[in-house]
This record gives structure tokens, C-alpha cells and sequence, in this order.
């Protein structure tokens, strides 16, 4: 089952939960990022 949960934080992309699993990253802050942003992030701060 796919659900719409929300969109991603930077590139407004949808994000949807697949059988339990989100297809992205829940930050701190509630807000979500899809995996592709996350990975820049993640590079752009280390």
C-alpha cells in the first residue's frame, strides 16, 4: 500500500510511505526530505 505523506523540504518532491516505509527522512523539526536531498545535505555538512 502507498500513502502520500508529504513533500520534500527542498526540491517539493511527493513523499510516500510504501508498506510502513517512507521513501525519505523525517528531520527534527517534523518536516521531511526525500533521500536525494538528504544525500546532499549530508554531503554539503560534512
Amino acid at each position: 500500500m502507498q500513502e502520500l505523506v508529504g513533500e520534500c523540504k527542498a526540491c517539493k518532491k511527493p513523499i510516500f510511505c510504501n508498506d510502513g516505509f517512507i521513501d525519505g527522512v523525517v528531520l527534527d523539526d517534523n518536516t521531511l526530505l526525500c533521500f536525494e536531498c538528504f544525500d546532499e545535505e549530508s554531503e554539503i555538512s560534512s
